[in-house]
């Protein structure tokens, strides 16, 4: 439970820091997430959302290339799609979906197949489709900003789509948002592949019981479980230490690549 509590704590920090920011003028993080300023002094924005400005109008300020550039390499080098487990609010929804499918044995994911590679498909319409209209197409629609938005100013349309979110992941695709659909997600995998920390498996320790994979939302990532020692080196991994969490015999950590010795 101990890096699910950190999850926590640091999502809801966040989302604290913006309503404050927002609402009481307190100058430690103004914005949301696709765009916003630090001590009223650095800025940060969403690559992804910066990514469709451009494609839509091959236009952009310095202020959004810089911290566009900030939080690229902020999240590409510290670990596989930290976003996606440790700042997106759209977890937590897709967490308590998680729950309430378990507790109540809905089998959702039986009345629709998704493949995962759909969400690398949206990607490429979500930029696309920007080029075409000329609008940021993902950022225009995107729930991960209603959501937001609606927790920090209180918008009522941002519990109609939590509900949505969470009906979707309960009854159609088990992870279906995240781990399939999710074009942001999918960006945050490919700029992943560098990333140092990952969770590392000791496979003397493992005793094969796989109470990981039972947890893991990209349980694909696991593959060397009970077979061999070695890093997770797919940045589809989203970094939450779920499987850390469970694993009581010690085979699992959080550790720092050599990327050099890899090599």
């Amino acid at each position: 439970m101990k890096f699910l509590i950190l999850r926590r704590i640091t999502q809801f920090a966040i989302l604290a820091l913006f309503a404050v920011g927002n609402y009481y003028g307190i100058k430690i993080l103004n914005g949301n997430l696709s765009s916003s300023i630090i001590f009223d002094t650095i800025p940060i924005s969403d690559p992804f959302a910066v990514l469709q400005i451009f494609i839509s109008g091959f236009s952009l300020s310095a202020n959004a290339v810089i911290g566009a550039l900030i939080i690229f390499i902020f999240y590409a080098l510290i670990a596989p799609r930290a976003f996606c487990s440790w700042v997106c609010p759209i977890n937590i929804l897709t967490d308590i979906a998680f729950k309430l499918r378990n507790k109540f044995g809905f089998k959702g994911e039986r009345m629709l197949i998704i493949s995962k590679n759909l969400r690398y498909f949206m990607l490429v319409f979500s930029l696309v489709l920007s080029f075409m209209i000329a609008q940021p197409a993902f950022e225009t629609i995107s729930y991960i900003g209603i959501v937001q938005r609606g927790i920090i100013f209180g918008s009522a349309s941002a519990i109609g789509v939590g509900v949505g979110i969470i009906a979707f992941d309960m009854f159609v695709a088990k992870r279906g948002i995240c781990g399939h659909i999710c074009p942001l997600g999918a960006f945050w995998a490919l700029s992943s592949k560098f990333s140092l920390i990952r969770v590392k498996h000791n496979n003397e320790n493992c005793t094969k019981c796989m109470k990981c994979k039972l947890v893991c939302p990209e349980v694909q990532v696991l593959g060397l479980i009970g077979k061999q020692s070695g890093f997770v080196t797919s940045s589809e991994c989203i970094s939450c230490g779920r499987c850390i969490d469970v694993c009581k015999d010690d085979a699992l950590k959080f550790s720092i690549r050599n990327l050099r010795r890899e090599k």
